[in-house]
């Protein structure tokens, strides 16, 4: 079997790492991307920028600042604790919590860029027939940004499963809880066992593979650019 039962639990928390953080995404990035794409205020820049730092921000920095800030001494942490709740570092959901913004210019961006590509017009339009600010929303902008969100999806769960640095860093390595596969192709390749380490990886080189020909074909079906 060239799977074993370790790596088989690692291959599920991921799985189950990268859906609960692509759903959240997808519902937290939508009111922001929204905002992103239409608003005037001042604050869209530096919004902007801080939506893109996990871009060109080391990993193992992101989940440095937030071990710190979710820990028994940070203010985060510190406030779950009075509330009666244990902290998040070494947990599923601290993994959670750190996907998110590892994750989050995966989600927004392609958002973003979809609601630009509407226009006013569509909009304007569906205004002049009388639904309000509601209904445009749900009835016009998010069935004409659906290759933005199918994009949106795709990449923060495909991101979310090749992370390492940040949840090695906030999660640990805990079988079971916060072992994701590549924390297991780490430890093998610590063993030196290659053989599991080739199967993990290769899967993983298959996985990044399959994504982008998907969103290749996806980007030539709706005829945009995925971003």
């Amino acid at each position: 079997m060239p799977f074993s039962q370790a790596d088989l639990a690692a291959i599920g928390l991921t799985l189950r790492l990268a859906g609960t953080t692509m759903v959240l995404l997808l519902v937290l990035c939508t009111p922001l991307a929204w905002w992103l794409a239409h608003t005037s205020s001042r604050w869209r820049g530096p919004v902007s920028a801080v939506v893109a730092l996990p871009l060109v921000l080391p990993p193992t920095v992101i989940g440095f600042y937030l071990l710190v800030t979710l820990g028994p001494s940070g203010p985060l942490g510190q406030f779950m604790q009075w509330l009666g709740l244990p902290t998040l570092p070494f947990t599923f959901w601290g993994l959670v919590v750190g996907s998110l913004i590892y994750s989050l210019p995966f989600a927004v961006q392609p958002l973003q860029h979809a609601f630009e590509a509407i226009g006013q017009r569509p909009l304007e339009a569906a205004a002049t027939l009388g639904a309000g600010p509601i209904d445009r929303f749900f009835t016009v902008a998010l069935p004409l940004a659906r290759p933005g969100f199918i994009t949106a999806a795709i990449l923060s769960f495909a991101h979310t499963v090749g992370e390492f640095g940040v949840v090695l860093m906030l999660g640990g390595n805990i079988p079971g809880v916060t072992r994701v596969v590549s924390v297991q192709i780490y430890d093998h390749v610590e063993a030196l066992e290659y053989a599991h380490a080739h199967w993990l990886a290769g899967g993983m080189v298959l996985f990044s593979f399959v994504v982008l020909l998907g969103l290749s074909l996806a980007s030539r079906r709706s005829g945009t650019l995925v971003q």
